[in-house]
């Protein structure tokens, strides 16, 4: 029997030519994208890709600045979601919103309920409706149900219940299996085959490989924005996937280091939390950049958080300089010498409406204060010290957080913290969304505090800046190590396989 292969078919909905700019970044250039009547195909790449920006283009919430959108051959727009649903595609989201105080029903009709006489809405007809569409999916949930009496899989299939009300014809699943247990996973398998039974077009974007192999007849691969491959899944191996997705140069110039690594400054040991990680260890020595790779879901932030004390742990140990401690704040983090730098630093890390040398100092105002009031002087100077280390570009010090660009605010959110002499500084995500030159001088600077013997945890989904950055790594998969590698082994293929499980990796 000859393998299907995309010619044998015409495609339900297509992408063509589909760009998409926001200010500073292309998050997509010229992609392509088809979904088959009665097929799956998987959408692949790594964190960053650009894969929730096509979804977004796709379901209304994005106009694309180029390209074009069909329908069985027929040129499409979606200036609204609502427009998107009405021709059918709709989206399966990881996070969907549902509202735990209304009825199943009212959930899955929200927005489009069927309406009766005088324009009121039909719970009649409703609840046999939704009646309907469960029974469809397998679900055995009474529509009348109060949605915050249900378990979390039944309120997946809720929120799926809720895409398929519109009479989807193409369906988008991103990341379905990420709150499931596995045998809620096989039972989303089964409810796929059912929606390509009925002939629907489904777009599955997952990180699982092992996913991605047993439930796609086709495959497309982003990197970096573009389109980069696309073929049936039977054509093709993990190996060649991941080949695919990260398929790329080191392209940026990363700082010559001399890697002088000296003795443990931080031991973590059995560190678990009861629903984000578990079994979590390692060492840190002094001047060392210890690299935390891993994909959506990993578990990585919710590590770092809880060794900052933001979490509690549910057990574990930590050692600083092999005395332990015990953390259940950030005020003992930083008092033990650990201080964090987070993803989200717009939100977590500074004060907009202050200025930047009051963000600079909120967390070592002993050390600009005598008996309790604070010496503006003291503050000046001790902003200065750090801004200066970091090149900080600002018209003053007086100038607020919140009107500067997301690279300078980075580098007062690093500040902030060097300020308080801390042995250990995790940096979650420390170049997300800065531009090149930025990025450049965050690496410099990096590797300067290394060399000057601070220890460092970096938290990152680039994988060049991974590769060019760290001594060794630390991969973790669903809330777990993985591996760990040391600078030899460090490679975009071997991160890639081991945080999506891909078999090979562990032979």
């Amino acid at each position: 029997m000859s393998t299907l292969t995309a010619s044998d078919i015409d495609p339900l909905l297509s992408l063509s030519g589909v760009t998409k700019s926001f200010p500073g970044v292309r998050a997509l250039s010229d992609v392509s994208l088809n979904l088959y009547p009665g097929k799956v195909t998987a959408l692949v790449g790594e964190n960053g890709a650009g894969k929730s920006t096509v979804v977004k283009v796709l379901t209304g919430i994005y106009q694309p600045d180029e390209g074009e959108i069909e329908i069985e051959g027929q040129q499409v727009r979606f200036p609204t979601p609502q427009s998107a649903e009405s021709a059918g595609v709709t989206a399966i989201h990881q996070e969907t919103v549902l509202f735990d105080e209304l009825s199943v029903a009212e959930n899955i009709f929200l927005g489009h309920a069927p309406k009766g006489k005088f324009g009121l809405i039909d719970k009649s007809v409703m609840t046999s409706r939704a009646s309907e569409i469960l029974s469809g999916i397998g679900a055995n949930i009474e529509p009348s149900a109060t949605l915050k009496d249900l378990g979390t899989a039944n309120k997946h299939l809720v929120a799926i219940a809720r895409a398929l009300s519109i009479d989807a014809r193409a369906v988008i699943m991103d990341e379905p299996t990420a709150a499931l247990s596995q045998k809620e996973i096989e039972e989303l398998y089964d409810l796929v085959e059912g929606l390509k039974a009925q002939g629907k077009a489904i777009l599955f974007i997952s990180h699982k490989f092992d996913e991605i192999f047993r439930i796609a007849d086709f495959y497309t691969v982003y990197r970096d924005g573009q389109m980069v491959g696309e073929g049936a899944i039977t054509d093709v191996s993990e190996p060649e996937l991941v080949k695919m997705m990260v398929g790329r140069d080191v392209n940026q110039i990363y700082p010559e280091r001399d890697h002088n690594i000296g003795t443990d400054i931080l031991e973590v040991e059995g560190y678990e939390h009861p629903t984000e990680f578990a079994d979590i260890g390692f060492n840190l020595r002094q001047g060392e950049i210890l690299g935390f790779y891993g994909l959506v879901g990993a578990g990585r932030s919710e590590f770092m958080q809880a060794l900052f004390g933001i979490t509690r742990p549910s057990g574990g140990t930590v050692k600083i300089d092999g005395a332990p401690v015990t953390i259940r704040s950030p005020a003992d983090a930083v008092e033990c010498g650990i201080v964090y730098v987070p993803e989200d630093r717009g939100r977590q890390g500074t004060i907009g409406a202050l200025p930047i040398f009051q963000n600079v100092t909120l967390p070592s105002l002993a050390r600009t204060s005598r008996h309790g009031f604070i010496n503006l002087a003291n503050e000046f100077k001790l902003a200065r010290e750090y801004t200066e280390r970091l090149d900080l570009r600002a018209a003053s010090l007086d100038t607020d957080v919140g009107n500067l660009s997301g690279g300078n605010q980075q580098k007062v959110v690093i500040a902030k913290w060097l300020a308080t002499r801390p042995k250990v500084i995790i940096l979650d995500e420390p170049t997300k969304g800065i531009d090149i030159g930025s990025k450049a001088a965050v690496h410099e600077f990096m590797a300067e505090l290394a060399a000057q013997g601070l220890a460092i945890i970096m938290v990152s989904s680039e994988i060049p800046e991974i590769v060019g950055m760290s001594d060794r790594v630390i991969v973790m998969r669903e809330g777990r190590i993985a591996t760990e590698l040391n600078r030899a082994e460090i490679t975009p293929e071997t991160l890639v396989s081991h945080a999506a499980g891909i078999r090979e990796a562990a032979q």
